[in-house]
């Protein structure tokens, strides 16, 4: 039976034709196979791209499959990367491996990996503009590419992109890739390793934080994954340190912060400007609110029980709203109270529990442009 997704024809289905949150025609559909990605110039062109980089980096070898090897699968994940303002930037294309194919002890050992806690960021912001840093954006190209890993990790050759002198060999990794458990954690002691050498030590409250000190003044780095944040005490240093990185790693310079883990950042007069507009209207799009009537306040002051209170039948659908509402309060600090509410009832939310979420989305919608204002104007002293 040849299906039409085999054959490349995307029907959509009438009873969603209202529900499309797209604001722009120009940003191509995500393609649900090889076939049709092969067949559009724009997403072909990035799937070169990404083998290109994967090449030029030796992430792996050809070698012949034996029946003795646990190979993981292996696919292709499409996304185009949106600026902050919702228009396309480019078509990213990344060769995936199916880490839930791979075995305990076998393929994968340790996992973990930090990641930023919101305070941090919001100190550091605050230091740099106190003492006049300046403060600059990078992101490493391909970051877990740089991860060195230990174990045997066979992987079949991507979809659509086989070797045509050895179509039946498989990829031996040499180094980490997208999708492999222990790909994070490996980037990550790759990059601190790097440095640690260089004379950084690495902060006691947030493992994500790294601090160096010199003759010429000091240097703090935040890393979130291939996010770097970087300021220091003068332009010369920083960008003396960024020469350095790249020269260790494929590096891109983003200048100036102005968007940074989904948080957009605008220089004001006295300061910085933090606030996740765009974000908040992808929530109230997930959750068909976006034409909602606005509420005054998050919480009611008495919530409201029912002796018909049932069980919701998909309790994902709640989660996955708080879930996203809690990295909101990242720049709202006035829904943390009702956020952590609604947070206690995740093992078992009710009808009453979706209506306090609704609630709290009612108040986003109302408050969509508020956020957190850093002014220089101020004193380090507690």
């Amino acid at each position: 039976m040849i299906t039409l997704s085999q054959r490349g024809i995307i029907k959509p289905n009438p009873k969603y034709a209202l529900t499309s949150t797209t604001n722009s025609t120009s940003i191509p559909r995500e393609p649900h196979n090889i076939r049709v990605a092969l067949a559009h110039s724009g997403w072909k062109a990035a799937m070169d791209e990404e083998l290109q980089a994967l090449h030029t980096n030796k992430t792996w070898v050809l070698v012949p499959r034996t029946s003795d090897m646990h190979v993981i699968g292996s696919k292709w994940v499409f996304k185009p990367k949106l600026k902050p303002d919702g228009s396309l930037d480019r078509l990213k294309a990344r060769v995936v491996a199916k880490g839930y194919h791979q075995v305990d002890g076998l393929d994968y050992t340790e996992t973990f990996s930090p990641v930023i806690k919101p305070g941090t960021i919001r100190m550091v912001l605050t230091i740099a503009l106190v003492k006049k840093w300046p403060i600059r954006q990078l992101d490493v190209k391909n970051a877990f590419f740089h991860g060195l890993i230990s174990e045997d990790i066979h992987m079949e050759q991507p979809p659509g992109m086989v070797d045509l002198e050895h179509p039946t060999h498989v990829c031996k990794l040499q180094k980490a890739l997208y999708g492999l458990k222990q790909a994070p954690r490996a980037w990550f002691d790759r990059f601190s390793a790097f440095l640690l050498k260089y004379g950084f030590f690495c902060s006691l409250a947030d493992p994500s934080l790294f601090i160096f000190h010199s003759n010429l003044g000091p240097l703090i780095l935040l890393l979130y994954v291939d996010d770097i944040l970087l300021t220091g005490s003068s332009t010369a240093l920083v960008s003396t340190f960024i020469q350095l990185l790249s020269s260790e790693f494929a590096m891109k310079d983003l200048g100036q912060i102005h968007y940074f883990l989904g948080i957009e950042i605008s220089q004001t007069a006295d300061g910085l400007h933090l606030s996740q507009s765009h974000y908040a209207l992808t929530i109230l799009e997930r959750a068909n609110m976006v034409d909602c009537k606005p509420m005054s306040t998050p919480l009611e002051a008495k919530t409201k029980t029912s002796p018909n209170n049932f069980l919701l039948e998909d309790p994902s659908y709640f989660r996955g709203l708080v879930g996203a509402l809690q990295y909101l309060t990242l720049t709202r600090p006035d829904l943390s109270y009702s956020v952590n509410y609604a947070s206690q009832f995740m093992h078992a939310p009710t009808l009453v529990h979706l209506k306090m979420v609704r609630r709290i989305l009612r108040y986003v919608k109302g408050t969509i442009d508020i956020g957190l204002h850093f002014t220089s104007h101020t004193t380090l002293d507690l």
